[in-house]
């Protein structure tokens, strides 16, 4: 199984768990693009619609792709109120297409799936004369100050030798998306980083952690094994695990 199809296993766990976005990173979106009931909008990897409301609130016309089958599903049900939500459950790579036809081309921490050559090309041919591409991506992390975090990192070296700490200054990372986004051609190009932080027990960490590939795709038994260690380490730390979510956030367009 690829790892992109594993949030398609648990779809009920993964809209629970996994983190909506803010209000400021949506009204950056909406401001840039200038969307309204006018606009015509598309979503790339909706997943269960962790980003979508906010946006369908504006009355555009908004159309989902999701290559999980069960996401595609979940999501058809969960917006069917709104008569301006459309979804299709193909890959982006085969979603067929008219060429200048959308006015904001949005991906929320799934843009990295597809490869770039294909993903960048396509947003760009895809896109109006003065259409928005806007990306995003949420990046989780333990304070490094906090007791509990070299405990973890020892469970997770433990279970994964190959694992890696997350970086706290991400600073390359961004650069590199950027210079991607002008490589394929889109100017005023603009770069934001948004805060919020999240607090779970232990039972609802382990949950969180099931709506992660890398997680999803270990063997059963190292899995269990890795998740009991877990939540016995929250549950001596007092029982609450401090969450710091950074979100980056890039906006451009197509001249």
């Amino acid at each position: 199984m690829k790892r992109q199809m594993t949030f398609n296993e648990d779809v009920k766990n993964y809209d629970r768990f996994r983190p909506t976005y803010t209000k400021e990173l949506f009204d950056n979106i909406i401001h840039y693009s200038s969307l309204d009931k006018t606009k015509e909008a598309l979503e790339i990897g909706i997943g269960t619609g962790q980003a979508t409301t906010p946006i369908l609130q504006t009355g555009c016309s908004l159309t989902a792709i999701e290559l999980g089958d069960n996401l595609a599903s979940y999501c058809e049900n969960k917006f069917r109120e709104y008569d301006n939500f459309t979804i299709h459950n193909t890959s982006f790579e085969d979603y067929h297409y008219a060429p200048n036809s959308v006015g904001l081309i949005y991906s929320g921490t799934a843009f990295h799936w597809i490869p770039e050559e294909i993903g960048y090309t396509k947003v760009f041919d895809m896109l109006k004369r003065g259409g928005t591409l806007a990306l995003f991506w949420n990046r989780p992390s333990i304070k490094k100050d906090s007791t509990i975090y070299n405990e973890i990192q020892l469970i997770y070296k433990k279970y994964s030798p190959t694992y890696e700490p997350p970086v706290e200054d991400k600073q390359d990372k961004y650069n590199r998306i950027m210079e991607s986004i002008r490589k394929y051609g889109f100017v005023d190009l603009q770069f934001k980083l948004i805060h919020q932080t999240r607090s779970f027990n232990a039972e609802d960490y382990i949950s969180l952690l099931n709506t992660y590939s890398d997680h999803r795709v270990m063997p059963k038994d190292i899995r269990l094994a890795f998740e009991e260690e877990m939540r016995a380490t929250i549950n001596k730390h007092g029982g609450v695990l401090t969450i710091y979510d950074t979100m980056d956030l890039y906006l451009a367009k197509k001249p």
